[in-house]
Order: C-alpha cells, then sequence, then structure tokens
C-alpha cells in the first residue's frame, strides 16, 4: 500500500454510503465491535456528524467516554477503517481502552491500513499535548499486536481484569 493513498481525516457527509456499509460490515463479521460509537441509524447522518464534531470539544460525550477525535481511514473515497484518539485517560482507558482504538474493515484487512492510521494518529496525539501514548490489544488479536509493535510500541504487561474474556495487552509509545 503506498503510505500517501490512505487518508485519516473527520467523516464527511458525502462518506454516508461508505460509512454505512462499513458499520455493516463489522455488524455481519464481528457484532462485538463498535465500529461506529453511538451511531443510530434512525437518526440524519449529518446529526451524527455533528456530534463526533462536539466530542473534542467534551460536549455530547456518550456516558463514560472522555474528550476524543473520532476519524475514519479513507482510500479511493471508501472508508476502509476507523480510529479515536482518547484526548486523556479514564480510569476503564487506563486499565483496558488506551488512547488509540481503531478498527480495519473485515475486507479491508491486511493492506496496510491499520498502521497507516496509526502512524497518521502519532502527530495527532502529540498535537494535542499526548506525550506518552497507551495502546491496547487483545492477547490473541496478532494483526493489532504486530501493528503497535511495528510503530514503536513496547510492551508493559497484561491487563489483570476478572471482568474480559480476553486479556488485553498494554503497550506505551513516547512521542518525541
Amino acid at each position: 500500500m503506498e503510505s500517501n493513498k490512505l487518508k485519516l481525516r473527520p467523516l464527511r457527509p458525502e462518506d454516508e454510503l461508505s460509512f454505512k456499509n462499513a458499520v455493516a460490515a463489522f455488524r455481519n463479521k464481528m457484532p462485538a465491535f463498535e465500529f461506529a460509537f453511538d451511531f443510530d441509524e434512525s437518526i440524519p447522518f449529518l446529526e451524527y456528524i455533528k456530534k463526533l464534531e462536539g466530542w473534542p470539544l467534551g460536549k455530547g460525550l456518550p456516558d463514560k467516554f472522555v474528550p476524543s477525535t473520532f476519524l475514519v481511514g479513507v482510500v479511493d473515497r471508501q472508508i476502509v477503517g476507523r480510529l479515536s484518539i482518547r484526548h486523556y485517560l479514564n480510569d476503564f482507558l487506563e486499565r483496558i481502552g488506551g488512547h488509540i482504538g481503531y478498527g480495519v474493515i473485515p475486507a479491508c484487512r491486511r493492506q496496510g491500513y491499520a498502521m497507516e492510521m496509526f502512524r497518521q494518529a502519532l502527530p495527532i496525539c502529540s498535537d494535542l499535548g499526548i506525550q506518552r501514548v497507551l495502546i491496547t490489544c487483545d492477547m490473541d488479536n496478532l494483526g493489532s499486536r504486530k501493528v503497535i509493535e511495528k510503530c514503536g510500541g513496547i510492551f508493559e504487561n497484561l491487563t489483570e481484569d476478572p471482568e474480559l474474556k480476553v486479556q488485553k495487552r498494554r503497550y506505551w509509545i513516547d512521542i518525541q
């Protein structure tokens, strides 16, 4: 994949069909993974975009969320994945979720998109004042583990949370 081909950017009105297709792809292949946080297909798409625009400012956040930036990875006008940058960590994110969460549409995996989205997210984290980024992945998710490690993630530990079905690997990346 050409690194300049994927653009990590906010959701736009013209993304509606591609976004809804991405939501459906995850619902069909990985129902437990939430591709679109707080998305309700019964409300107009422009209202959802407006809601997301308030999240970095802490406006209209779902319960237990922190201010965050929601971005989509786009290639040739098609959404191939999404990435969220949490501006700071609450207790849950410190233990389990981390600063960055991402997902690539099942049909678009193993093409370098996760790595490129992650790579483009690190300068955004720096701009937000996050100097040390926590990122986690399921213990058995070899693809995410490779992405995190190739992007400089230093393994710290496994979570010890009895509520989790799968333990999380916790990594830190110092941003220079």
